[in-house]
C-alpha cells in the first residue's frame, strides 16, 4: 500500500481573522500557480495535498492583507514574509 506524505516541506497558514474572507479566498486560488488556495462557500481552504508543490513566489503573501498569510519552510524553520 502506497501512502503520500503531504506538509513534508513546506506548510501554509491563513490567519483566522481572514478566513472566512470568500473576497480573499478567490484571490488567493487566482494567483497561486501551484493551487494551494481553493474558494469556498466557508472562505480560504488551503490544499495540503499541494502544499509542498510551492514555488515560494510571495503572490499569496502580497494578495492578502500584511501578516495574514504564512509560508512556512518546514526544511529549514523560516518563514516568507
Amino acid at each position: 500500500m502506497s501512502q503520500t506524505l503531504n506538509k513534508v516541506f513546506i506548510d501554509v497558514e491563513v490567519d483566522a481573522s481572514v478566513a472566512s474572507d470568500a473576497e480573499l479566498a478567490k484571490k488567493l486560488e487566482e494567483v497561486c500557480p501551484v493551487d494551494i488556495f481553493a474558494a469556498a462557500d466557508s472562505g480560504v481552504e488551503v490544499v495540503e495535498k499541494n502544499l509542498d508543490e510551492c514555488v515560494l513566489c510571495g503572490l499569496c503573501i502580497e494578495a492578502a492583507p500584511a501578516g495574514t498569510v504564512h509560508v512556512k519552510k518546514l526544511y529549514d524553520g523560516t518563514e516568507l514574509s
